[in-house]
């Protein structure tokens, strides 16, 4: 354990499937139960050689990739470090004032359950790199244990979205619409459920930086130009991942370009595509949600598309779609958050996944500890 395991105050680091870069939060997690708090939020892009190669691991390619993979964790780690220590800066405060610090690397591979029966999820990070930059604990493969119990290793924010969001006698559904959208569906008598519903940004990430040049569709002003393609549109549904039921999880091993490429009709306009990936998102989210749904919660960096968050309040009239923002805690750092809490978790010897997410035999302490 740390030298300092009782402290209040953690780190959460997440890097996600849109590749957009790292958030960081420094976050107090109070002893005796009081509200989480969080002190201090950063974020800062990967650098471009970075996020190419980041992206292009994502794929299967044969090109030496255990070599590149293990330099690309020393970078990523490298960033996770520079950006511990601009938070500490903005807040004030030294290493040592810090319990630990929850380090989600950056998935490049996620398969669990396939190939042997366990199969496995893979997120660049070199902890003890990490670990000896900060000087402070490091708690990260926060994924694997969740799988090696038979679980999908994800998604591991519904426990999260429980403890920050949650209000007995009220149903509430949280949506994190990264690279992929998950979904925590918080029930009224304290039960929790949550999985992957499909493709957030990645696909329309990756469509218009074909044709635009841009890393994403600031506001989905082009997808707003755009009319959806209904027999294009009914393809896509037709994807058997939406229709397994949970738990389940996915990841750029589905939802990537060849994917796309499947289904793309021959002369369709770029910006009536780009209208139609992101109904696509839209669509997926709403089916994966229960029926009479009336309120949803929305982080991740979808929330600040317009257009998509206008189209989810069109597909739920009854429902008060607003972002968690409205609820204190801004939509680029929930799941930094997430991280820092599960951090916090680790280290008072406590669960941190949920099995009726996950799918694990049970409750189990996730992540791997290098200490300082």
């Amino acid at each position: 354990m740390s030298r300092n395991a009782q402290a209040d105050l953690f780190i959460g680091l997440m890097s996600g499937t849109s590749l957009d870069g790292v958030d960081a939060v420094l976050a107090r997690f109070p002893a005796d139960g009081e509200p989480m708090e969080v002190l201090t939020h950063r974020h800062a892009p990967f650098a471009p050689a970075l996020r190419d190669e980041l992206l292009a691991l994502t794929a299967p390619n044969g090109n030496d990739e255990l070599h590149r993979a293990a330099l690309a964790a020393n970078a990523v780690s490298r960033s996770y470090a520079d950006l511990v220590a601009q938070v500490l800066e903005t807040a004030a405060r030294s290493p040592k004032e810090v319990a630990a610090l929850g380090a989600h690397g950056q998935t490049v591979r996620h398969r669990p359950g396939e190939f042997d029966g366990t199969g496995y999820t893979t997120q660049l990070l070199n902890g003890a790199l990490l670990a000896e930059q900060t000087g402070i604990a490091t708690v990260c493969d926060l994924r694997s244990r969740d799988i090696a119990a038979g679980g999908q290793g994800a998604p591991l924010v519904p426990a999260f979205h429980r403890a920050q969001f949650g209000q007995a006698g009220r149903d509430i559904a949280v949506l994190n619409i990264g690279g992929i959208s998950n979904v925590s569906l918080l029930a009224a008598d304290g039960s929790t459920l949550g999985f992957d519903c499909g493709p957030g940004n990645c696909l329309m990430d990756l469509w218009v930086h074909e044709h635009q040049g841009a890393r994403y569709d600031a506001d989905g002003a082009w997808a707003a130009t755009g009319t959806v393609l209904p027999a294009l549109l009914a393809d896509m549904l037709a994807e058997p991942y939406f229709a397994m039921p949970p738990p389940r999880s996915t990841g750029r091993d589905l939802f990537n370009k060849p994917w796309l490429s499947r289904y793309l009709p021959a002369g369709a306009q770029p910006q009536d595509v780009q209208a139609t990936l992101l109904e696509l998102t839209a669509r997926s989210i709403f089916d994966s949600l229960p029926t009479g749904t009336i309120e949803l919660l929305v982080c991740g960096g979808g929330a600040l598309n317009g257009a998509l968050m206008r189209r989810l309040q069109a597909l739920l009239p009854g429902a008060a779609v607003t972002s968690t923002t409205q609820r204190g805690l801004p939509v680029d750092q929930v799941e930094a958050a997430a991280f820092a809490w599960l951090a916090m978790r680790f280290m008072r010897g406590l669960a941190g996944n949920l099995a009726a997410v996950t799918g694990a035999a049970g409750p189990r302490m996730l992540g791997a500890l290098y200490p300082v």
